[in-house]
């Protein structure tokens, strides 16, 4: 009996830690892209960084960062700045669903980097948000 007790826990550890390695692979092939493409030092500090950084609306003024949406704590639910519709956590660790689509991933970047940079993500700056992101 207690055999089988550890055997169950055992192959519970195996699937926790192969789920996070399917996690992890859509978001490494995205970095393997993102240096490919000439981003050079990336790392989560820097993507905690830019996380918290304020950007000016060039037409607007208005002031935006990834927390206006998104909050400080990537484990919390946030909410859409103009439709109040809530947004699932951007943490891996709090949504199994997060970084497992890299068309889904690119999508987003896109988006809101326009809409919070003013711009495009730069590859370096990609591959920092996904670290940052992965190590939540």
């Amino acid at each position: 009996m207690r055999s089988a007790k550890v055997t169950v826990i055992i192959l519970a550890l195996l699937f926790t830690s192969l789920g996070g390695m399917a996690q992890a692979k859509p978001a490494d092939d995205l970095l393997t892209k993102y240096r490919e493409q000439g981003a050079g030092n990336v790392n989560a500090k820097a993507g905690e960084t830019l996380w918290g950084r304020r950007f000016k609306d060039p037409e607007t003024g208005e002031e935006r960062a990834c927390t206006t949406c998104h909050t400080n704590d990537l484990h919390a639910t946030g909410r859409h700045a103009k439709t109040g519709k809530p947004i699932a956590p951007m943490a891996a660790s709090a949504n199994p669903k997060r970084l497992t689509d890299p068309k889904f991933i690119e999508k987003w970047f896109s988006r809101n980097c326009r809409w919070t940079l003013g711009r495009e993500c730069t590859p370096g700056e990609k591959g920092s948000f996904l670290l940052f992101i992965q190590s939540q």
